[in-house]
């Protein structure tokens, strides 16, 4: 080998090296904590930029190689959202994707697996998930699916204790316009769910309803539930009704849930008693997907852009103020970051991460705040 050949071979070398002891978190998708060297080569090639402002500037750090094989062959289907585990010494991610199951993401983002996924949610759109607990403590998991009109729980483990489907004719919601819908066979197309005091809310933004309806849990040993008569929303562009309630989130002190209305742009906030309160709006054009919290700071992943060319946007807000604008296409090198489904955001120790998730086609990422 020529002296030329020698120094370049040399600097390729050192600086993959150098990299690889500068970003310990990158592994497989496996338990193991080595990189094998063409996974480290393909990070190194979609990894080069940094986005967003100030202190929430964010790098790419994982991409959807990271993905168990299975759930990686399925990946431009993806069109659902992601649940966090926020307890104390926890942080597990979870969401699913059509074809391939439930994946979890490990608390410290360093692997991810497939649970055992029960076969009657296999083949389904689980359009988001969210995850909560009983009064005694235990954890579920539950999913809209919305292409089958059911509504999934689990366990942690995978296993499937309860299926919830379309209101049915003894079921009477307070609104007279919800009972009208099911009783003409209106379609039930569940788009997101939250679990807040013993009530799921369930957002029906994928059809003329719109309506956010509850469903009560009476029991989970044996689980049971039941629809419930609150119901609040309403297809329509005045205060507390929505162009398309797509995404729905409970505030972090447990007093309000959020609705993400996509095709309207903004974030309507209601009290747990479907009172409308206040709406945050978010710059025209964006379409959010969704809202989650992580103390003080919000992210919202949007479908679109202000401006289409660039891609979409994931923002990051302080009390619904826009302090940081992250572009996954534009300015990280993700091509099929055109539209952006859900983003969830994770603080371990003293750095945040962004969990996300593309849709049309489907891809996966997480980012690092840099610095």
């Amino acid at each position: 080998m020529n002296s030329a050949r020698w120094v370049l071979c040399s600097v390729v070398i050192g600086s993959a090296v150098a990299w690889s002891l500068a970003h310990p978190l990158h592994h497989t998708h496996g338990r193991s904590e080595t990189s094998p060297p063409a996974k480290v080569a393909k990070v190194l090639t979609t990894a080069a930029g940094v986005s967003g402002q100030g202190d929430l500037r964010f790098r790419v750090l994982y991409t959807g190689s990271h993905l168990p094989e299975a759930a990686l062959a399925v990946l431009e289907s993806a069109h659902g959202g992601f649940a966090v585990d926020r307890r104390p010494s926890r942080g597990e991610t979870y969401f699913a994707l059509p074809g391939a199951g439930i994946v979890e993401i490990s608390g410290d983002l360093k692997s991810t697996r497939l649970l055992d996924t029960d076969e009657s949610m296999k083949g389904k759109n689980l359009h988001n998930t969210t995850i909560w607990f009983d009064p005694d403590g235990t954890p579920f998991l539950t999913f809209p699916a919305n292409n089958a009109g059911l509504v999934f729980t689990i366990t942690l483990q995978g296993e499937l204790v309860h299926t919830l489907g379309i209101p049915g004719e003894r079921d009477r919601f307070d609104q007279p316009a919800v009972d009208d819908y099911f009783l003409a066979r209106g379609k039930f197309a569940p788009t997101d769910v939250e679990h807040l005091e013993g009530l799921f809310y369930v957002t029906t933004g994928y059809s003329s309803l719109d309506y956010v309806l509850t469903a009560k849990i009476i029991s989970t040993d044996p689980f049971r539930a039941v629809w419930n008569d609150l119901a609040f929303g309403g297809k329509g562009d005045g205060p507390g009704e929505f162009g398309t309630g797509h995404g729905i989130t409970v505030s972090p002190d447990k007093k309000r849930v959020d609705v993400a209305d996509r095709s309207q742009s903004e974030i309507d906030r209601f009290t747990r008693y479907g009172h409308y309160r206040s709406t945050w709006k978010m710059p025209i054009g964006s379409f959010p997907c969704d809202i989650d919290y992580s103390g003080d700071l919000a992210v919202v992943g949007c479908l679109h852009g202000p401006d289409r060319s660039k891609g979409a946007p994931i923002y990051l807000l302080d009390n619904g103020k826009v302090v940081s604008t992250v572009m996954m296409k534009e300015e990280l090198g993700l091509e099929k970051f055109q539209h952006i489904h859900n983003a969830v955001l994770r603080k371990i120790e003293e750095r945040y991460y962004i969990i996300v998730q593309a849709w049309n086609p489907g891809d996966f990422a997480i980012l690092e705040q840099v610095g």
